[in-house]
Order: C-alpha cells, then structure tokens, then sequence
C-alpha cells in the first residue's frame, strides 16, 4: 500500500486550524506537583546503589551507546584525575532507564545519577526520591544564565538539578539533497506539505519516521500542539490542567494524521536509529528529531551535509518561537551513602571543564556558560542560536508531564494512534480517562 492510499487526503494544517481557532476555554490551574497518585514500579533497573570506598562511587547513566557513552567516560576520567576517586558507571539503555526510573529511585540509586529538567525533575524532588543541591549552586551557579537556574529550580527556590548540556529537536535534511532537487527549508507549514508533495512526485520518502521507541513521536505531537496551540497550552496539557479529549487536541491528531502519508510506513517497526539512517542514505528528506540525529552520520563529509530547520510555522497569531530543547544534566538522591562525595563529583560536574570533556567528544551544546565553543561545528552553532532566540522553550514531552503518564499511558496511545489514525476519538477519550485517574482532581 503506497503512503498516498494510507488516508485519503484530508484539509490542509493551515485550513484545520483555521476550522479550530476560537475553541480555547476557561480551566481550573492546579499546582504541577501534588501527591504520588498512580506511580507505580515499572521494574528494576541495575542499580548497584553507592559505594562506601572513600575512593570509589558509582554514577548512574543511560549512555550505553557509543558516542555518550565515551564522551561520559572521559569526563569520569578527567575527574578521576583530580580528585583520586574512581567512578564505575552505571549505565542502563536509555528506554529501560526512562521507563524504569522510578523503581531504580525507590530502590538502591547510585547517589548520583543522570536525568533531566522539568516537570519530571521536580516531581521526583515532591515525592522524596531526589535531593536538593543548593550549596553547589553556590559554588558554581555563577557559570549558568538564569533561564537554566530556573529549570534547575523547585517550587521552594532550591537547586535540585545541575544541567550539563541541551540539545534542540528541529527538522534535518541533508543540504545535498535540497540542492540537488531545488527543494528550499520551508517556513510555514503549506510550504512543509507542497515540499512533501514534491518530494513523493521525486520518488523519495519525505519523512522518515521510527516510533517503535514510543518516545521520538512525542516530538512532533508537541511541535504540531505548540504551533497551534501556543506554549503555555502545552504546559498546561502536560500538567493535566486541560483535557486531552478536547476539540483542541483532537485538532493536534487530526493534523498529524494528515501529514502521516508524508512519513514512512510501518513505524511501529522501526527505531530512530534505522529512520536517521534512511535519510543518511538518501532514500528519506527530512526527519523530525534531535540534535543527537548527528550520532549516526560519521565526522567529517557525511556529517557536515546534515542541517536543520525549526518546525514551520502552522497559526501566524501563534509563530514558531517555541523550541523543544531539553536538558540533561545530574540529580543527587535523596538520601545519599556519601553527601560530600556525590556533592564533590557534582561541583565539578557544574564546571566548564567538565562540560568541554564531554562537548568534545558528543556534539551537543554546553549549558555552562563559559563552554568552549571554538571545536562547535555548524550544527552545534546553529542549535544554539535556535534556543537562544527562543521565546519559550519546552522540555520533550515525558520530561515535561508525570512519567508514570509519559510512559504508561502516552507510549502506548501514540502507537494507538500510529497504528490506526483514523480513530482518533477513542484514543483521546482513552487518554484522558487514564489521566482522570493520574492527575490528582482540582
């Protein structure tokens, strides 16, 4: 079955939100963070907790693949350099480590461990199972702009996040083969669908498209919700304060239903990995996805023909100033084995030496203020000038709502939706009837 057949051709984005404009209403603002309502274990990571050697600890990681994993064992070792203690980490692949992160803290965490700012961070803070690390923000907070103090901040004003670098989702391509086709970045959303037609007509698929994660489609349903709705709507959907069976919501769907002929078929089979690597052949034009893409194109020629556009633009009254960057950095547990140590590995963490360790070897963006910036190739340059010129910046989908939602609930209705976009009532309904039962009740 070709990918036109998939659906029949439905309204134009910009003629559905048009259809859907005027549809905002009222609600009820409830506090982000209140009880532990619907966490459940969802398993067990490998957690080994710390270690009391004085000269040893543990950290815990998702860099299990090459390029993080590397580029986090070489900032291990700088500071095993400096301080005699070594580090063993302890990494966990990355959908595992997410799923299953709140049983690996309800159980034996290392005392410190990768994670993420946002909605999530906080979270885990209100329930217990992080600590606060305020006192290192004194020693190093001065290399951290206010927008990262801020995503690093509770509801009380502690410090309970220290970010290490961000990276933004865009939508890549390879320059050689716009150049090649005369295709152009688009910047409205009309112009993202005539280049999509063009590209079919060419005989290439023009998104490539890997869902069998269950998280990278979370991308491009925040991206379609901000340029429609706005920002603070996503916020506001995130933390439960909006209802996802509304006509707003729907609209998202039925959007992103109409553009799904444009992606590959079969997504549910194929991870993001395969997707990029499509694209990197030549045999997909675009992909919505995050600065990591750059992992599967090798240094050099290949990686050099890869660049980005921001998601188009769908509503004029709404623009495309919000950015999905999130950040990834260290949290501390709430009750750790060894307080000074795990604050000492932190302290150094929130130094621009240690960021440049890492920047050095993965292409992401330093958060620290004081980053080396003179090794960035032009990705890594443009990234930064995205997010710095961003009006709002939002934090991935299961970063920015509760996890035990992100992931039993959210994962499992995007492939719903993937597999059969024509129902698209049922999948709302049954969302907001498991978030009924999540999000505690205004």
């Amino acid at each position: 079955m070709s990918a036109r057949s998939h659906l029949s051709r439905p309204p134009s984005p910009t003629e559905l939100v048009r259809r859907h404009q005027g549809l905002h209403t009222p609600f009820s603002r409830r506090s982000l963070l209140r009880g532990v309502a619907g966490v459940g274990a969802l398993g067990t990571l490998g957690a080994c907790g710390s270690d009391p050697d004085p000269n040893r600890m543990s950290l815990g990681s998702r860099a299990t693949e090459d390029v993080p994993g590397r580029a986090l064992r070489a900032t291990m070792d700088l500071y095993e350099q400096k301080s005699g203690v070594k580090v063993d980490i302890n990494a966990t692949d990355p959908n595992t480590w997410q799923e299953q992160i709140n049983s690996y803290l309800q159980g034996k965490p290392d005392d410190v461990f990768q994670w993420f700012a946002g909605y999530r961070g906080r979270f885990f803070y209100e329930n217990g199972l992080v600590g606060q690390i305020s006192d290192v923000w004194d020693q190093v907070g001065d290399g951290f702009s206010d927008a990262f103090k801020k995503a690093s901040t509770n509801d009380e004003g502690e410090q309970i996040f220290l970010p290490f670098y961000y990276y933004p989702w865009a939508v890549f391509y390879r320059p050689s083969v716009f150049e090649k086709n005369g295709y152009t970045p688009p910047e409205t959303m009309d112009e993202f669908v005539a280049l999509c037609e063009d590209m079919q007509d060419s005989g290439l698929t023009p998104i490539a498209f890997g869902a069998s994660d269950g998280w990278p489609q979370m991308g491009t349903f925040d991206y379609l919700n901000m340029r429609m709705h706005g920002y603070q709507f996503h916020v506001e959907l995130m933390a439960g304060d909006r209802r996802w069976d509304s006509d707003e919501v729907r609209a998202v769907f039925d959007t992103w239903a109409g553009l799904l002929p444009y992606h590959q078929e079969s997504p549910l089979g194929r991870t993001w990995q395969t997707a990029a690597q499509s694209m990197q052949q030549g045999k997909s034009g675009m992909i919505v996805m995050g600065l990591f893409i750059n992992q599967q194109f090798a240094e050099g020629e290949d990686r050099e023909d890869l660049d980005f556009f921001n998601f188009p633009q769908i509503d004029p009254a709404i623009g495309a100033d919000a950015v999905e960057a999130p950040i990834d950095g260290f949290m501390m547990r709430s009750d750790p084995v060894n307080e000074g140590k795990a604050k000492d590995l932190l302290t150094f963490l929130g130094t621009a030496e240690a960021v440049n360790a890492y920047v050095e070897i993965d292409a992401q963006i330093g958060a620290h203020q004081e980053t080396d910036t003179s090794s960035y190739d032009k990705l890594q340059r443009k990234s930064a000038d995205l997010v710095t010129n961003a009006a709002n910046i939002s934090q991935f989908m299961d970063r920015d709502t509760r996890p035990d939602f992100a992931a039993t609930v959210m994962i499992p209705e995007l492939k719903r939706f993937l597999a059969d976009p024509n129902d698209i009532a049922t999948v709302t309904s049954s969302i907001q009837a498991q978030a009924d039962s999540i999000f505690p009740q205004s």
